[in-house]
């Protein structure tokens, strides 16, 4: 299986030969999104002068055997989405309306990261406040999918997916409210996972919708997401949420194969708006699940598509109650898309968002019976049409995108309202040379089985094999 040109593995091997290399890939990285991170509008602070302390500090360690630097992730080159914080450091959420804000605090996170030795070298742009499938944003800039540059990498995680893509890091953590981190990493050929809600603690992240928000991580390969989910998976008292929860070895299991799995084609709701083009390429996926050794069956969703409504109330009205002061004293400072959002949150009656809030539990029940019980997990569409450019998808520019955005989340939003754990898997690339993928969705704490199911499909499709020519890839 061909691999990409960066991955935590591969750094993995390179520091454990070598480990003063730390410090030139902190510099390749750094020199990176300097250069093409900016090129890509997917930077929005590079921390030069802290990454490369960092390295050295990691170096002498490694040389001095000051402590253990055999973990998975000491000495790799990371950056996040612009909505995680790191204490001093710039954290503006993509908003004009924090522009010039320093964090007083560090996510959580940010400090597991920390603790098994990555290397923070800055942040990556994102849509503002999270709130975007398309990643449009006139104040941070809009990425560039690094596949082809006239086309959206997706939002709201579209910097760390660029990045990523692009080869300037081998993984960077997005968040993901309803569909933030799987849409960018469908757009670019990640593998994107949004967790079980509450596995990974959410404090110190800039927060969208504390009911649904999720963070996750967008690596170019499904071992290396599998590294990242264990790292940050732990209990965080500072959120709320925050579920105890011990993960398998899930890299010791991922080389199962799907034999005696069984995975369910949704007779409703997903592929009701998705385009032809699109689900032909799914259920040649589904196929091949079916000739690797799982059984592949029909199911049924039901009343999925209420779910898809309720993810979009509750976003609403929590990122309103969140940002209402803002939008009152310096609504000019938000960008249109973002306040238009928010806006239609102040309105909902309490009624409604009550409602939405205490029927998740009983939805997200019927569901784990109805269709759980009869599959290890559901395959899905993420994005039901081609990816479309920068141009034809701004809402500023062209009247039919807020149509066009409106649809781009309906695969992804109802994984936000039950809670459940969701994983994209790159399969291929489209009549423009973009990248296609699937949704592998499944029931609380099913991390491990997803993943090993995606990992199956990596080793067959070698995705990789092809790779974006960033060197002749403009605009």
């Amino acid at each position: 299986m061909t691999e990409p040109s960066i991955t935590i593995e591969k750094l993995q091997a390179r520091i454990a030969a070598d480990p003063t290399s730390i410090l030139d890939l902190t510099i390749q990285a750094l020199s990176k999104l300097d250069t093409l991170g900016r090129e890509l509008n997917a930077v929005a602070h590079v921390a030069r002068d802290h990454a490369i302390a960092r390295a050295e500090e990691l170096c002498e360690a490694a040389l001095n055997e000051k402590k253990d630097y055999s973990g998975p992730l000491f000495g790799i080159p990371v950056a996040h989405k612009d909505l995680y914080m790191r204490a001093g450091w710039p954290c503006e959420g993509g908003s004009k309306t924090l522009a010039g804000n320093i964090a007083q605090q560090t996510a959580f996170v940010i400090d597991r990261l920390d603790q098994q030795g990555t290397v923070d070298c800055g942040r990556l742009t994102s849509v503002e406040f999270g709130l975007g499938t398309t990643g449009h944003n006139g104040y941070a800039g809009t990425p560039a999918n690094p596949w082809n540059r006239q086309y959206i990498c997706g939002g709201s995680s579209s910097g760390s997916a660029a990045a990523v893509a692009a080869g300037i890091i081998p993984a960077s953590l997005g968040s993901d409210t309803g569909g933030s981190v799987r849409l960018p990493a469908a757009a670019c050929g990640l593998v994107g996972l949004k967790p079980t809600h509450g596995l990974v603690g959410r404090s110190g992240v800039i927060a969208l919708s504390p009911t649904l928000d999720t963070v996750g991580p967008l690596t170019c390969t499904v071992r290396d997401s599998a590294i990242l989910l264990q790292a940050i998976s732990a209990l965080d008292h500072k959120d709320s949420c925050s579920i105890a929860h011990d993960l398998p070895n899930i890299l010791n299991l991922l080389e199962g194969g799907v034999a005696g799995l069984r995975i369910g084609w949704p007779s409703n709701y997903f592929f009701e708006d998705t385009e032809s083009s699109v689900s032909d390429g799914i259920s040649q996926i589904f196929s091949l699940l079916e000739r690797l050794g799982a059984e592949c069956v029909d199911v049924e969703v039901s009343g999925i598509e209420t779910a898809n409504a309720m993810a979009m109330l509750i976003t609403a009205v929590e990122g309103a109650s969140l940002h209402q002061t803002t939008i009152l004293e310096n609504h000019r400072d938000f960008g249109e898309q973002s306040l238009a959002r928010l806006l239609v949150g102040l309105f909902i009656p309490a009624t409604d968002y009550n409602n939405a809030l205490s029927n998740r539990g009983s939805f997200a029940k019927r569901i784990l019976q109805d269709t759980f019980k009869k599959v290890d997990a559901v395959i899905t569409p993420i994005w039901p049409y081609p990816l479309p450019t920068i141009e034809t998808s701004d809402v500023g520019a062209n009247p039919e995108a807020a149509a066009m955005a409106l649809r781009s989340g309906g695969n992804t939003r109802p994984i936000n309202y039950l809670g459940f754990p969701a994983v994209n898997i790159p399969t291929g690339f489209d009549p423009n040379g973009l990248p296609t993928s699937v949704q592998l969705i499944g029931a609380p704490f099913t991390e491990s089985k997803l993943l090993t199911i995606a990992r199956t499909l990596e080793r067959e499709i070698d995705f990789w094999a092809t790779a974006p020519n960033l060197a002749t890839n403009t605009q």
